[in-house]
């Protein structure tokens, strides 16, 4: 007896819609901090989790072109990542930039930092990891505040001794 199957090999340039990012940003016009803001992917996976992240900010800071990370955190990084309506360049720095954070730049519009929370991180910690890297002139590098949320569970002692 000979099984036969239907095999559609119809190849899907089309990718997949992600659920919202989960961000946080500065509020427009405050003064200038470490940070621009926190970013919360659900996974690892860069070229699945960009794309969310680039339709929220492309209206509000210009199309984004490029994306640097730290490879600490990430297991695959592409040289490009599909967006809705163009194609984003990752590059990656190992010593030169922050493991926690990611940065994006736009051709008219300049470079954001963003403290990137760890997607097993939970819903509390990352809701005061978030508040913290969007408050208006934050002193503290991405690495300082999730040291402070390991350490303490709570951002509230490290942010009172840098006068935030």
């Amino acid at each position: 007896m000979t099984a036969t199957a239907n095999v559609n090999r119809t190849i899907v340039n089309e990718r997949v819609p992600s659920p919202a990012a989960r961000l946080s940003l500065t509020p427009a016009g405050s003064g200038p901090g470490l940070l621009d803001g926190a970013w919360w992917p659900r996974s690892r996976d860069l070229s699945r989790e960009l794309p969310a992240l680039t339709d929220a900010l492309d209206a509000r800071w210009g199309r984004i072109t490029h994306v640097t990370v730290n490879p600490t955190h990430w297991p695959v990084i592409p040289h490009k990542v599909p967006v809705t309506g163009h194609t984003v360049r990752v590059g990656w720095f190992a010593a030169e930039q922050d493991q926690n954070k990611l940065m994006l730049f736009s051709y008219t519009v300049g470079r954001w930092d963003l403290l990137v929370i760890p997607p097993e991180t939970g819903a509390a910690a990352a809701a005061r990891l978030m508040a913290a890297a969007a408050a208006p002139g934050d002193l503290l590098t991405a690495s300082a505040l999730m040291a402070g949320e390991d350490a303490h569970g709570d951002l509230g002692p490290l942010l009172c001794t840098q006068g935030i």
